[in-house]
This record gives C-alpha cells, sequence and structure tokens, in this order.
C-alpha cells in the first residue's frame, strides 16, 4: 500500500464491501424515496407521532446513500478500467444524487472484473499444505 492510499483496496472490493455496498444501494432506494414522499405529504397534525417513528428509517436512507456514493465514486475514480466512453457517461450518471450510485452499483460495480476476482478467490486456502 503506498503512503498517500487512505483505503485499502478490500474495502472496496473484498466480498463484506459488495454486500455492505449493495445493502446501502437497496436502502437508498427502497427507504429514501418512499419515506421522504410519506413525510412530507402527511398531514402535520394528525401525523406528528408517525413521523417520528419513520425519521430513524429515513437517516438509514440517507446513510445509505451517502454510504453508496463515496463507495462508488472511489471506484469509479480508482478501479473502473471499462472504455472512455462509458465511463463519461457513468461520470455523469454518478452526478444524479440517489439514484446515479445505486444504478453505478447495481450495473457496473457488481458486474466488475475486480470484484469478481475477490469475490470468487477464497482466502486462506491456497496456503495450506497439500
Amino acid at each position: 500500500m503506498l503512503h498517500f492510499e487512505l483505503i485499502n483496496k478490500e474495502w472496496i472490493v473484498s466480498r463484506t464491501a459488495r454486500i455492505v455496498y449493495r445493502s446501502a444501494a437497496i436502502a437508498s432506494l427502497g427507504i429514501f424515496f418512499p419515506l421522504t414522499v410519506f413525510i412530507l405529504n402527511l398531514d402535520r397534525e394528525l401525523a406528528h407521532p408517525l413521523r417520528l417513528l419513520l425519521k430513524p428509517l429515513l437517516l438509514l436512507g440517507i446513510t445509505g446513500m451517502a454510504l453508496t456514493g463515496l463507495g462508488m465514486e472511489y471506484f469509479f475514480f480508482r478501479f473502473d478500467n471499462s472504455h472512455a466512453l462509458k465511463q463519461i457517461f457513468w461520470f455523469c450518471v454518478l452526478l444524479i444524487p440517489v439514484i446515479g450510485p445505486a444504478l453505478y452499483c447495481f450495473l457496473v460495480y457488481s458486474r466488475s472484473e475486480v470484484v469478481k476476482q475477490c469475490v470468487t478467490v477464497p482466502t486462506g486456502i491456497s496456503n495450506l499444505p497439500t
């Protein structure tokens, strides 16, 4: 690892990272949009207790959105080795706040060769004596 790298490769492309980023993308899409619309459209006087119960779920969606955005941008700039036109397209898609990083996670990150190599290679088996 170089001295200027603050994030390990395993934090971005390991099996655990893949699960975390997919879960965060699902949380950002599945929780953020519906709850934001629901909270904004509630009658202010009648649904105050319900709004207090839904705010932690909204926080989960916001956290998922932030985690997905940061992880996918780091992967894009560091590990994405696709064609230049595809990179330009996905850079523009990543600029869309909630949908962009989640789409990039499902369509590019999950299908990337770098991630597939880290997921399929079992750790520790090659070091076992035969």
